[in-house]
């Protein structure tokens, strides 16, 4: 069966249909895969069974595979596979980012070179919620105000760790986990600019003063965030979702908290924004 792929939405994203992750493949199928990815900011695999090694083997097309910085969260086979669930064995959470809702972001922007993509695959999923959103950052640039583009051009914001710092595992330590990054950075697949502040880790706009700083990344944050942008993504167990960082930002929807829910996470080690 020949591969094809299907848009998700009108905002952003695509299926990929005719593609056994399970299987090796050809380098030409996997450079489409590729092209589409970058196009797209997000790709969709349905009805994959897979194993960790398998998943491992696909990313690693992609480029060298990061190790997770939460090590108590790690998959006891694998540094670089992180477990995301509310699961608890013998009292314990096995996996980070258990409950609840989260807000729009882009992941790792706390440090230096974040995560150019994340891929992650669904093992077992609630009856309801858990649904992740992804907004399109490049269609989100093109659209904003032409005041504001003028106004931001060349300035950056300064991300936290701090934001989420309840969630903070205990390998991380104790000392804060910042980072400067342009507001407005370039996806160097294709060229394109992409708003690069988010809700839940940018903290203020470098320069200017607070008052105004939150004014406008609010702004930003509202912009970016309307539904024309956005796809929803409703799992079912077999989805496997691979993102770009650099071109999207990805939140949560709620759960019930007595349902389990489990996803193995992988990301590709990163580039410095600019």
């Amino acid at each position: 069966m020949p591969i094809e792929f299907r848009p998700l939405s009108d905002a952003i994203g695509v299926e990929a249909i005719g593609v056994d992750l399970s299987q090796d493949f050809s380098l030409e199928t996997f450079e489409k895969i590729r092209r589409e990815w970058e196009r797209n900011c997000v790709i969709l695999f349905r009805g994959q069974k897979i194993d960790e090694d398998m998943q491992v083997r696909f990313a690693k097309r992609f480029g060298p595979l990061a190790r997770t910085a939460n090590a108590e969260r790690a998959a006891k086979t694998n540094p670089a596979i992180m477990l995301i669930s509310n699961i608890r064995e013998d009292g314990k959470v096995i996996g980070a980012l258990p409950d609840g809702e989260m807000h729009f972001h882009s992941d790792q922007t706390y440090i230096e070179n974040p995560g150019t993509g994340t891929m992650l695959y669904a093992l077992e999923i609630p009856s309801k919620g858990g649904n992740t959103l992804f907004a399109n950052a490049l269609k989100a640039y093109d659209d904003l105000p032409a005041h504001l583009k003028v106004v931001l051009s060349g300035k950056s914001a300064m991300h936290s760790y701090d934001a989420i710092s309840t969630l903070r595992p205990a390998s991380m330590g104790l000392e804060p986990k910042s980072f400067i990054h342009p507001i407005f950075r370039t996806h160097p697949p294709t060229g394109r600019k992409a708003i690069y502040v988010n809700r839940l880790m940018t903290q203020h706009i470098i320069g200017m003063p607070k008052d105004e700083s939150d004014d406008v990344l609010s702004e930003l944050f509202v912009h970016q965030e309307q539904r024309r942008y956005v796809y929803e993504h409703v799992w079912t167990v077999g989805d496997l979702m691979f993102w770009d960082n650099r071109s999207c930002l990805h939140a949560r929807t709620d759960f019930d908290a007595s349902e389990r829910r489990l996803l193995r996470r992988l990301t590709l080690l990163g580039e410095k924004p600019y």
